[in-house]
């Protein structure tokens, strides 16, 4: 199901994935939720993409949330609140699930799915003026296991039921406290913030990266749905790297390594 409300571009080593409904503060419909995982699961197919970065267009937004104005089309009857569950489900799994790391670059509201999809994020970065919050109490919604999970991991049990219990918006200076976001930055300096950070990541070598990304997934399961044996191959894999010994070459003829991912 394309839309014309999501971008995606690859520049380097970097995959932008934009949602583009600015006249909505970037509400996202089903469509649009479609979209996330074509473009999510071509990123992650293609190996010289080795960073993420989610956004919104129009500098107001990152994205406020869910398209209210569709919810009588979409999210009146049982079925239709099935369907919606399944979109949407498949788009933050695959946004959780990517093996390479992502960041969400905040600019302006990020409510509701917004929020729940930036919990998504490897990475939160947003400007001083940034908002934050998830309405559901405010509009009768149910809210899933996963999310709320998600967001527990993130910034634990009591600011997690404060998110959900007040429904209200939150300050960045706020979510900063609370573990939601890592860094602020001042509006006009987030693109070059979030860009050079992600060249960074990308400058690194990719199988450590992907399998400290794997490894923070297996500990933070219940301990008995655990692999080690995963954690352990991962480790191993990238002790018989090339690009280890890239690095250790590097490393003593102080120069910048050039990891192949290999």
């Amino acid at each position: 199901m394309p839309s014309d409300k999501m971008i995606a571009r690859k520049e380097g080593g970097v995959g932008w994935m934009i949602f583009n409904n600015p006249e909505r503060h970037n509400a996202v419909s089903l469509e649009m939720w479609g979209t996330v995982v074509e473009i999510l699961n071509d990123f992650a197919s293609d190996p010289a993409i080795r960073v993420v970065i989610v956004t919104g267009a129009g500098g107001k937004a990152f994205v406020s949330g869910a398209d209210i104005s569709r919810f009588e089309k979409e999210r009146s009857s049982e079925a239709g609140f099935k369907r919606y569950g399944d979109v949407t489900n498949a788009a933050f799994e695959t946004m959780a699930n990517l093996p390479k790391p992502s960041i969400a670059m905040i600019r302006g509201y990020c409510i509701g799915g917004g929020l729940a999809f930036a919990i998504c994020c490897d990475l939160r970065i947003c400007t001083e003026g940034s908002k934050f919050g998830i309405p559901a109490a405010k509009l009768g919604l149910g809210y899933g296991y996963s999310g709320v999970k998600r967001l527990v991991d993130l910034v634990g049990p009591s600011f997690a039921q404060e998110i959900f219990f007040t429904a209200r918006q939150f300050e960045a200076r706020e979510a900063k406290e609370m573990g939601l976001v890592n860094r602020i930055v001042a509006d006009g300096e987030l693109d070059t913030f979030v860009a050079n950070y992600a060249a960074t990541i990308a400058a690194n070598a990719p199988l450590t990266v992907g399998s400290i990304k794997q490894i923070v997934v297996e500990a933070l399961k219940d301990p008995e749905a655990r692999d080690p044996d995963l954690c352990e191959r991962l480790v191993k894999q990238c002790n018989a790297s090339q690009d280890y010994v890239e690095g250790r070459r590097a490393f003593m003829e102080k120069r910048k390594p050039v990891f192949s991912g290999r």
